[in-house]
């Protein structure tokens, strides 16, 4: 595993040993790794996101209306 080496305020330091002392993590470098998974997966989720509107763009205007959408939305979740 490689090292780096992170230069922080006062402040953030205080916050990230305020996190690791809560218990649900075990040192600074666990509470680290976590923010970047997290960011990762929010990433990964713009990304997303971002193809199916220009998918959705792309696709023209729909003959549907906003009342069927939800139908179909409501339908999905049954």
């Amino acid at each position: 595993m490689a090292t780096m080496n992170v230069s922080l305020p006062d402040p953030m330091k205080e916050w990230v040993e305020d996190q690791v002392g809560g218990g649900l993590y075990s040192n600074a470098s666990d509470y680290v790794r976590d923010l970047i998974r997290q960011d990762q997966d929010a990433q990964n989720k713009r990304e997303l996101l971002v193809k199916a509107l220009q998918k959705g763009e792309k696709s023209g205007v729909s003959k549907r209306t906003l009342d069927d959408i939800w139908n179909d939305v409501k339908a999905s979740k049954r």
